[in-house]
């Protein structure tokens, strides 16, 4: 009796490791089921989509260059007389108002000119005194007419020099005891200064002393690639931007092409006008250049938020609706700014998400 319970016993054990083994193979056979991704209404909201159309390509070339002053707004000053330079009352970089005092020059010919003021104020007394007596004559019948007239073309010769002796001080703010006022022509910034005090100006000098340019309109210039000459045109969109103020874009359009090309950069050189407020942008400052155009073609152009790049590919997420939403790969031919431009893969009137779409992508891969 006691065999054939342990026999009975084994036997049960068999069955219930037979009837566990078959479970498990029905469980691993079994396909599990694939839910379908459904946005949540918290994600709707949050998300974003953009329409493809088809728009004509837009292309960017990238060059270097840098800032100048608008040559229309910046004076040169030199030195008209030499002499010894006694004060000086600016600095680089300073902003001076038209007429303002910017440096005294005591020179020897200054002295020359007073001498010739003296003489022909000297020669005017006189010729008025003969003038008077002339006059007197003539009146008392002891003189002819044609003394008076005379007479009276020598004051007018006398006054004449003096006017123009007169005109030469104006002109060049020259004062008595030998002094040159150098003047601010127009109001702006000194942008260049050769002139310290003390130092003795020679009458020969060529240099200019002072460089004064006014800044509310720059100018950057481009050094055109040989490569790129053939694309680029007046009137081309520009964005400059510098290492001084990297996240701010300024705009202009290509004003001008120096039809020549540089013998030192081996560039040619064109010219973007830019509104310069709050004098932000500086003569010299090196620039980063990028002229934009359009391309003779059409293709689907989406914004380039939408492209998810993974695995070495580009994807975007078509969505027709919250229960229809898939991903696809696409080939991106360029990326200018905001748009990215696709090959193939997109048709044009499909929506994609702008926003969100990461989290989306994520979630169809899994």
């Amino acid at each position: 009796m006691k065999i054939f319970f342990k026999r009975m016993k084994k036997l049960l054990i068999i069955l219930f490791v037979l009837s566990t083994l078959s479970s498990c193979v029905e469980v691993q056979n079994k396909s599990p089921e694939k839910s379908t991704f459904i946005m949540s209404d918290k994600m709707l909201q949050g998300s974003a989509t953009a329409t493809a159309r088809k728009q004509y390509v837009k292309n960017q070339l990238n060059f270097y260059g840098k800032i100048m002053a608008d040559n229309n707004k910046l004076i040169e000053i030199f030195p008209v007389v030499g002499g010894n330079v006694t004060n000086v009352y600016v600095e680089l970089g300073d902003y001076v108002e038209k007429g303002q005092l910017l440096a005294i020059i005591r020179s020897t010919e200054v002295a020359g000119f007073e001498k010739e003021m003296e003489d022909a104020q000297s020669d005017l007394l006189v010729a008025k005194n003969n003038m008077k007596v002339a006059k007197d004559l003539y009146e008392g019948k002891l003189n002819t007419e044609s003394s008076l007239i005379e007479a009276n073309r020598e004051v007018e010769k006398a006054q004449s020099q003096l006017s123009r002796v007169k005109e030469t001080y104006n002109i060049y703010s020259l004062r008595k005891g030998a002094v040159y006022e150098v003047r601010a022509p127009i109001s702006g910034f000194i942008i260049q200064k050769n002139i310290n005090s003390g130092m003795l100006l020679r009458s020969d000098k060529s240099d200019n002393i002072f460089d004064i340019a006014q800044i509310d309109d720059v100018w950057a210039i481009v050094n055109v690639n040989e490569s790129d000459i053939s694309e680029v045109k007046v009137g081309m969109a520009a964005e400059i931007s510098t290492l001084s103020y990297p996240d701010k874009i300024f705009y202009g359009k290509v004003d001008k092409i120096y039809n020549i090309i540089d013998p030192e950069t081996k560039a040619m050189k064109a010219l973007v006008k830019l509104k310069n407020d709050g004098f932000l942008l500086k003569p010299d400052m090196r620039a980063n250049i990028v002229l934009s155009y359009q391309e003779d073609k059409k293709m689907v152009a989406v914004p380039s938020s939408a492209i998810v790049f993974d695995n070495s590919k580009n994807y975007v997420v078509v969505f027709e609706d919250r229960n229809n939403i898939k991903t696809i790969p696409v080939e991106v031919y360029r990326q200018v700014h905001d748009t990215a431009y696709i090959v193939s893969g997109l048709e044009e009137g499909q929506k994609v998400l702008t926003k969100n779409q990461l989290l989306v992508y994520q979630a169809l891969s899994e």
